[in-house]
């Protein structure tokens, strides 16, 4: 089990106006991660974001997939009640198809109600959508004909084509109780960014749900990411990286407020010390890489299951070179040892 690699999202700079150049080195980043032996990149969406973060994640991986050959490509997460479930399929497919088989289906509810509002999907019936969606998109890959009549969705007799030539791995997004379970009922495992007392949490509810089910809790594929700061030691790390994971976190709390606000995209304004300390409380493995190995091989311990690990460590406002040797320094120091 090596590293995985995200989550790429093709966010403009501050003061910048080129999404020619965002997504340009997205697709770089993407070939360099395969080159430096990497074991999957991800991608994530949102919608409306003035620094253009990312929203559509099918497009941007068929680029990934002419730009690679072996790296897995996963969506970490497409916002599933965004997106009618038959043209998902259709474009789920058609990944997997340019990828070789290459392609995993990260799906999750989303949040943003300005999202929401504006592709005119329904807030409050976001689980109900999920689990008609997780329903009809097997159904969908067979290339067979069915018909769907839900109280999300309704549609005839009809055959989804083109049909994956593999089955395509569906995981899911999100740290809620019913999401995991839902996922341990209808999916392929989660993409979970949970803290560890948070994700320990979520490994016993598989295991509750797959109990109830009768299903194999093996079966199941569970993928843990989290914000991987590597240096020489944490106080580097912390000190290299902190501007760029706060832009990152403070962006989060900027969507909505940006989707009406004129261009270019602002820089994130200065942390208070109530901002640096929710900073340092959040779920991030700083530290050399003898620490960060350290750190995820004991979350696996405790887990008690075959945990794969995906360093969310891609950051839009660090240059690019400096993003290779962060991940050159994963890749060589981290990756082979987990």
């Amino acid at each position: 089990m090596s590293l995985g690699f995200g989550l790429l999202s093709a966010q403009l700079r501050p003061g910048e106006t080129d999404w020619s150049r965002a997504y340009q080195e997205t697709i770089s980043i993407a070939a360099e991660a395969e080159r430096l032996g990497l074991s999957s990149v991800w991608t994530t969406e949102h919608h409306f974001v003035d620094d253009g973060y990312m929203p559509s994640l099918a497009v941007v991986s068929g680029a990934i997939a002419a730009a690679t050959s072996t790296i897995e490509i996963g969506t970490g997460v497409i916002l599933a009640p965004l997106h009618h479930p038959l043209r998902l399929a259709e474009d789920a497919a058609t990944v997997s198809l340019l990828s070789g088989g290459r392609f995993t289906l990260g799906l999750g509810l989303g949040w943003s109600e300005v999202e929401f509002a504006a592709l005119g999907a329904r807030m409050d019936q976001r689980g109900r959508t999920m689990e008609e969606i997780l329903s009809i998109l097997p159904q969908a890959w067979t290339g067979q004909p069915f018909s769907h009549q839900g109280r999300v969705y309704q549609f005839p007799e009809l055959a989804v084509r083109p049909a994956p030539s593999e089955r395509i791995p569906i995981l899911i997004g999100g740290g809620a109780e019913p999401a995991i379970r839902r996922a341990a009922r209808l999916a392929d495992g989660i993409y979970s960014n949970a803290s560890t007392n948070g994700f320990l949490r979520q490994v016993e509810w598989i295991k509750d749900e797959c109990e109830q089910i009768g299903r194999d809790p093996a079966e199941l594929r569970i993928v843990h990411y989290s914000v991987i700061l590597p240096g020489d030691s944490a106080e580097e790390a912390w000190a290299r990286y902190t501007d760029h994971l706060w832009h990152m976190t403070w962006k989060y709390s900027d969507m909505e407020a940006s989707a009406s606000r004129p261009g270019p995209p602002p820089a994130a304004p200065g942390m208070t010390e109530a901002d640096r300390g929710a900073l340092l409380r959040r779920a991030t493995i700083a530290g050399s890489s003898d620490d960060i190995v350290e750190t995820l091989l004991g979350l696996r311990e405790r887990a008690g299951v075959p945990v794969e690990f995906a360093a969310r460590s891609y950051f839009a406002t660090l240059d690019y070179e400096s993003q290779v040797e962060l991940m050159t320094q994963l890749a060589e120091e981290v990756s082979p040892r987990i």
